[in-house]
């Protein structure tokens, strides 16, 4: 298995959660990028080059907002990175990334939940295909049911991390708490 990093002191389930909101929301945005490329994953065709710049956005957006749960697990999620500028080298208060990401995780549960309700419904406009595009479709698109979890599980485990009072003699290496290591690092 590959080294994934992050502080220490998160629970090695909590990076791997981490890790994984990525990779089940990537099956999605590669298949919007296939659409946007006409690919023949759908019978539907976009014809406006707005539609094709919305279809890419929303595929790179999505993949950028998935990439920020990685923050929750390293250090760029306790302190600012010095390069930003204005907050450079300032700690996160951890309501300040926790409150957005359940935020993010409740609307993106209603979102996909409405998406894939009105999909298996036949509400909303037809487009599935042939049965392979249709096929493709649920490989790509089931695996972002998982997002919202995750996202909220990662959440909660950074505000419990964030927020439980250390003890004096640190953990059992006696290395203190994950932020004060990071700000020694």
């Amino acid at each position: 298995m590959f080294p994934m990093k992050a502080l220490p002191g998160v629970p090695r389930r909590t990076v791997l959660a981490a890790h994984a909101v990525p990779l089940v929301t990537l099956p999605s945005a590669l298949w919007r990028l296939a659409l946007a490329a006409g690919l023949p994953v759908s019978e539907i065709s976009l014809r406006h080059t707005w539609e094709v710049l919305y279809v890419v956005c929303l595929a790179v957006v999505s993949e950028a907002l998935a990439l920020l749960t990685l923050g929750l697990v390293r250090p760029w999620g306790e302190i600012v990175p010095r390069w930003m500028p204005l907050l450079g080298g300032r700690r996160v208060a951890p309501l300040a990334a926790t409150v957005p990401a359940v935020l993010g995780g409740v609307v993106l549960s209603v979102l996909l939940s409405w998406a894939f309700y009105s999909h298996s419904a036949n509400v909303g406009p037809e487009g599935t295909g042939t049965p392979a595009q249709y096929a493709l479709l649920l490989v790509c698109y089931v695996p972002l049911l998982a997002w919202p979890p995750l996202l909220i599980a990662v959440a909660v485990a950074y505000y419990r991390r964030r927020t439980a009072v250390p003890s004096p003699a640190g953990d059992a290496r006696g290395n203190g708490t994950a932020a004060s290591r990071a700000i020694r690092a």
